[in-house]
């Protein structure tokens, strides 16, 4: 199956919030309007510059959260979701400190918390699909396809409407690629996106670091033995001596 996409147009938003509601339905979430993602909302419709803005996991190309975590609790699929296997995860919470764009939350008031976010409607995709926050809009302001198939026409759209729209989509190029894109006829400065992300992925900076451990780890480990060594052999000195001084008043 060919990697999914959403493209999400910013000018054709209305602000209804039918894509959270379908989110919270597909998702079993308590049904509560919050304006923030959270362990309940999944997606959240944010509001700036009189622009309405769909807020979710951008399922990275290249996810951090899945580089980052210890135990593989998160995976990219083919089809393009960043999935999470509650069964893995040991609570460390490094994904929520490496995402670039501080999607995922704790259950911090249960008594056996799990990181939740966005499942990219995960199995309703794999059913041939599409997701429920798409499927529910009115307005169309979000199409699900092939992820290729959605970058050109977010080329086109733009192309066409140069006037319209901002030369850019957001999630092409930022962090390596996102599977969830934006285009607008405002700045995404303007509309709390963050601008200044690399387009490298993030991983291949993480392995960067990583890398030097094996040679840190052995240097550090023959520093290690050195101390150990001359310690140890500081005590048989002081041991022979001990005894030395013992056999010379034995003899005396």
């Amino acid at each position: 199956m060919k990697s999914k996409a959403i493209l999400v147009d910013i000018t054709k938003c209305i602000g209804c919030k039918q894509c959270e509601a379908a989110c919270k339905a597909q998702n079993k979430l308590p049904e509560v309007e919050e304006t923030k993602l959270s362990a309940t909302a999944y997606t959240v419709i944010d509001e700036h510059e009189e622009r309405y803005v769909r807020r979710l996991c951008m399922h990275c190309k290249y996810p951090t959260c899945e580089s980052v975590c210890p135990v593989g609790a998160f995976s990219k699929t083919e089809i393009g979701a960043v999935v999470y296997d509650s069964h893995k995860c040991i609570g460390c919470r490094y994904c929520m400190m490496a995402c670039p764009f501080q999607v995922p939350t704790y259950e911090w008031m249960s008594l056996t918390p799990k990181v939740q976010k966005c499942k990219f409607c995960y199995e309703k995709i794999l059913e041939g699909g599409t997701t429920a926050c798409v499927e529910a809009c009115p307005a169309e302001a979000a199409i699900f396809g092939d992820y290729n198939d959605l970058i050109k026409e977010a080329h086109r759209i733009i192309s066409e409407n140069p006037d319209k729209y901002v030369n850019h989509i957001y999630g092409e190029n930022e962090v390596g690629g996102t599977s969830i894109l934006y285009i607008s006829d405002v700045p995404f400065e303007k509309l709390g996106f963050k601008t200044h992300l690399e387009t490298q992925p993030l991983p291949e900076l993480t392995w960067s670091a990583l890398s030097k451990i094996p040679s840190i780890v052995m240097v550090g480990g023959t520093l290690l033995y050195g101390i150990w060594w001359i310690t140890n052999r500081r005590k048989e000195v002081v041991e022979f001596e001990r005894k030395l001084k013992e056999n010379n008043e034995e003899n005396n």
